[in-house]
């Protein structure tokens, strides 16, 4: 499983490049190729400076080895070696029309001193963080998530998308990274589904995602807007950056696992602000964003 999963992420990783340098139209993507002392390693590819992304990274990664102590006690193991794998992505577009966007696929295996699979599992999900609402951009996005899980369990859509909204959620600030999408994780074998099961319906995510975020940043990239706005952006932008240093696990993983550090940070946006004590103007569009991000929306049926 884990060589058909890296496989997949290799060939969606050209895919969602080529895309994003063809809408571009300016900037390419820079690859590095790393190893990890280790063992394993990945190929970054990170845009920067383009006509519609200042920033964005599109990575896979497959590594290998003891599983660090710190880790251990996070997954309740004792000495045990692992594999893990994934493509994981951030894009910050120029334009504040248009939203930021994360997604992540991923697979971990972990292994007794003989070599033997003792667990394994898939995780993964998608989603969108704008910094100006458009309610029919919501719609879509959660209406693509919702397609790709409809396909595999009606169960699975509400499931995750609620998961998601837990996830990505500012605690410190009561509010919500963004709107949400999806958001999976330790899925494995059980009696309604294997592993090949669980392969089927993360690719298949996976697969949805151009389709879920290329019309929204076609639809935006060429949108006007203020200098107020861009602040606006870059503010909203430290709230991101607030949830990946102090809540997110892949940050962690990475981190407690010596990932290649330039990886594990690009998902951080080049220009990004944090004013004392900010709040928008009453009745504005930037208050009824924030008013949005403290309740979890039903954007289907909305």
């Amino acid at each position: 499983m884990k060589n058909k999963f890296y496989q997949y992420i290799q060939d969606l990783q050209d895919r969602i490049t080529s895309k994003l340098e063809t809408i571009d139209g300016k900037a390419k993507f820079q690859q590095d190729i790393w190893k990890r002392p280790e063992g394993g390693g990945g190929r970054t590819r990170v845009i920067e400076n383009g006509n519609v992304f200042e920033k964005g990274g599109v990575n896979i990664s497959g590594v290998h080895g003891k599983l660090p102590k710190s880790m251990q006690s996070y997954f309740k193991v004792d000495d045990v070696d692992f594999f893990a794998c994934g493509l994981s992505l951030v894009l910050h577009p120029k334009n504040p029309m248009v939203p930021t966007v994360h997604a992540n696929w991923r697979y971990f295996e972990m292994y007794d001193t003989n070599g033997k699979i003792i667990d394994s599992w898939f995780g993964g999900g998608q989603d969108l963080t704008p910094y100006y609402l458009f309610k029919e951009d919501a719609k879509h996005f959660h209406q693509t998530c919702k397609i790709a899980c409809d396909k595999h369990n009606p169960e699975f859509y509400p499931k995750y998308k609620a998961r998601c909204d837990e996830y990505f959620y500012n605690t410190h600030r009561n509010e919500g990274r963004g709107i949400g999408g999806l958001f999976f994780d330790y899925c494995k074998t059980s009696e309604s589904m294997t592993m090949e099961n669980w392969y089927n319906f993360v690719t298949e995510v996976g697969d949805s995602f151009l389709n879920a975020y290329v019309p929204i940043v076609e639809n935006r990239k060429d949108l006007s807007y203020t200098d107020a706005q861009r602040n606006w952006q870059e503010i909203r932008r430290g709230r991101y950056v607030e949830f990946n240093l102090v809540h997110d696990k892949g940050t962690l993983f990475g981190l407690k696992t010596n990932g290649r550090i330039e990886s594990i940070l690009m998902s951080l946006p080049p220009h990004v602000q944090w004013v004392y004590d900010h709040h928008p103007e009453a009745g504005s569009d930037e208050e009824k964003l924030i008013e949005v991000l403290k309740n979890p929306i039903d954007w289907i049926n909305k």
